[in-house]
């Protein structure tokens, strides 16, 4: 699936932020994986987004990452692109995860700031311009400083913009001037990462989202997609409203999406399995409330 020269938006709509299912020992679970993707794609996500913050990069191994979307990508085959989380805090190790990526059969990359360090703008480009450079798999630029401590500025987007494999952004910047700034001089596409935002990016120009809730509910939230597609923009509103109860429940409460998302995966019987540690699972409470929400929503949409 060559998606470098693809029409806008590249990867699709709706894409799933996917966990990464593991056994009740905490072992990678490729089968579980496969059920999981094939089911998400079923449901109505166009692509799938593997080692991301919902996916555990941080407590998943160079080979857990490759084996994931090897896994992945012969259950879905060609029907939606794959996309590979790679990004880590070194140049170097990144471009090692990218080239194994695309041995794997991934579509794309998905590629964070280096956290921790918090390069400068001029050597923030230059990591994502070498990690460009060493693949042929277009680009997804994340851009999500609450979690690495650095933004992408826009007009360092701009300018990143220019290479030929840097075609879209993970937008969790939580600043929509900023990023309406970039959609008018750049081509880019500019995907929400953050739920509430998916709608109103959309409206502005947005490609679609990358959402962690789409591992439950991708119905409803490509529904808000597909109503404003078709000029229905006071029902597109209605169904963001009705997701937001459970949105604010799965990734403002307090725990980490990928602790409600695994929750209510096992829930409701779909392959999912434990967090790793330091990440704890949530509590019966906290589930029940969440499948609640998750049941109005399924229930309306």
């Amino acid at each position: 699936m060559n998606l470098v020269n693809a029409p806008h938006p590249p990867f699709g709509r709706a894409l799933c932020a996917m966990v990464t299912p593991f056994t009740a020992d905490g072992a990678l679970d490729p089968d579980g994986a496969q059920r999981l993707a094939a089911h998400l794609v079923a449901e109505g996500c166009d692509g799938l987004v593997l080692s991301g913050t919902t996916g555990e990069s941080p407590t998943t191994s160079d080979d857990e990452k490759a084996t994931l979307v090897r896994a992945v990508k012969e259950a879905v085959g060609e029907r939606v692109p794959v996309v590979a989380g790679v990004g880590t805090a070194d140049t170097r190790h990144t471009v090692r995860l990218a080239l194994d990526a695309e041995k794997a059969g991934a579509d794309g990359l998905l590629v964070v700031s280096p956290y921790y360090s918090r390069p400068p703008q001029d050597a923030l480009e230059a990591h994502f311009r070498e990690v460009a450079d060493a693949s042929g798999l277009p680009l997804m630029l994340y851009d999500i400083p609450g979690r690495t401590g650095t933004r992408i500025e826009p007009d360092t987007m701009i300018r990143l913009a220019s290479h030929p494999r840097i075609v879209a952004v993970k937008d969790c910047a939580y600043d929509m001037l900023g990023t309406q700034r970039v959609l008018a001089r750049a081509e880019l596409a500019y995907y929400a990462g953050c739920e509430e935002f998916a709608l109103p990016l959309y409206a502005v120009g947005g490609a679609g989202f990358v959402s962690t809730v789409a591992n439950v509910a991708p119905r409803a939230l490509r529904s808000v997609l597909d109503a404003f597609d078709a000029g229905n923009t006071g029902d597109a509103a209605r169904r963001q409203q009705l997701a937001a109860p459970l949105v604010e429940l799965m990734m403002a409460s307090g725990l980490p999406g990928t602790v409600t998302a695994k929750a209510l995966l096992g829930a409701v019987g779909l392959p999912g399995g434990p967090v790793r540690a330091p990440l704890r699972p949530a509590g019966r409470e906290v589930t029940d409330g969440l499948l609640s929400a998750y049941e109005k929503v399924v229930s309306a949409s």
